[in-house]
């Protein structure tokens, strides 16, 4: 009963406006203050600033100096949302990440290494495939440097959109709606249309948005069917630092110093479709098979049980 974990917090809907309003100003304002900073710093900052161009900021800035204040803003938009869980509802970490007695930090790792495993497996296959779509690019200090920001800050980043999207958002609309279909399919739009500014959209369309949409929905329904946010930290974690660290391009969100750069003309292509399609079903029956997920129906589209539901029937359980 994962969404049901708001009760063990305040719950008033004007608390959610609050919240929600308070992450944006500390995430999107305060956050961006040291990125606008540097670059106001530096010449064409200012105009790099104005124009809101990713790629003209990372430019201006070097890539490994823009990943690090860009993955700063998330800092900030993680330590917001712990803030508003604690003084404004007055609900635990523990309660917003899971229903578990504690945190599952192996379903975490679990989920970390096998879509690592995954994702590096597909991208060396890629490159096997298509050699002339790829340029070896390793540069031993510049990929140090972008390892060091990408594993120390990248989960952060993952982290935060995690506890924004499939926890802090998906409780607070489950326990205001009723039901938990709602904050699947919302969250689910919300975290596709929140990458819309992304480079990858204005070279390859629209079309990507079904990779980012799919993958929001992926990340909902592991969460609603193991009641936490688990294996969604571990998935996105990975997902992130492994796109940061492998292969680069020119157009996408993480142009940094990767091992390899790709320099195939960007198009809508099988890469990154069969990961909605065929890829996440698939891990959606593993981790069924593992952690034994049942009752699907009522998961992910049954009702939320009340307040006094809840707390008598985790007394039982308790009991």
């Amino acid at each position: 009963m994962y969404i049901e974990q708001a009760y063990k917090g305040l719950i008033d809907s004007w608390r959610y406006i609050l919240g929600i309003v308070g992450i944006v100003i500390i995430w999107q304002f305060l956050g961006a203050f040291p990125l606008l900073a540097a670059l106001a710093t530096k010449e064409g900052g200012m105009s790099a600033m104005m124009s809101g161009n990713i790629t003209e900021m990372s430019n201006v800035l070097g890539s490994n100096t823009f990943l690090f204040f860009m993955l700063l803003t998330f800092v900030f938009g993680l330590i917001a949302v712990f803030l508003v869980v604690k003084f404004i509802h007055k609900q635990s970490l523990k309660s917003l990440t899971t229903s578990r007695k504690k945190i599952d930090w192996k379903r975490v790792s679990f989920s970390f290494i096998l879509w690592s495993t995954i994702s590096v497996a597909f991208m060396f296959l890629d490159i096997y495939l298509s050699p002339e779509d790829y340029e070896f690019n390793f540069q031993l200090v510049p990929f140090l440097v972008l390892a060091v920001i990408a594993i120390a800050m990248i989960p952060l980043q993952t982290s935060m959109e995690e506890y924004l999207m499939r926890g802090y958002m998906m409780q607070g609309l489950g326990i205001i709606t009723k039901n938990r279909w709602f904050p699947l399919l919302f969250t689910s739009l919300l975290f596709g249309m929140l990458h819309i500014m992304n480079p990858e959209v204005d070279k390859l369309g629209y079309g990507i948005l079904i990779f980012y949409i799919g993958t929001g929905l992926f990340l909902g329904i592991i969460t609603l069917m193991d009641e936490g946010l688990e294996l969604a930290l571990g998935f996105h974690a990975a997902n992130n630092l492994t796109a940061a660290l492998l292969v680069t391009a020119d157009w996408t969100a993480f142009s940094v110093d990767s091992l390899y750069r790709d320099v195939s003309e960007p198009v809508l292509g099988w890469d990154l479709l069969v990961p909605v399609f065929v890829v996440f079903p698939i891990l959606l029956l593993v981790f069924s098979k593992k952690y034994g997920w049942i009752n699907w129906k009522d998961k992910l589209t049954g009702k939320v049980l009340s307040k006094e539901e809840f707390f008598k029937l985790e007394n039982l359980d308790n009991g």
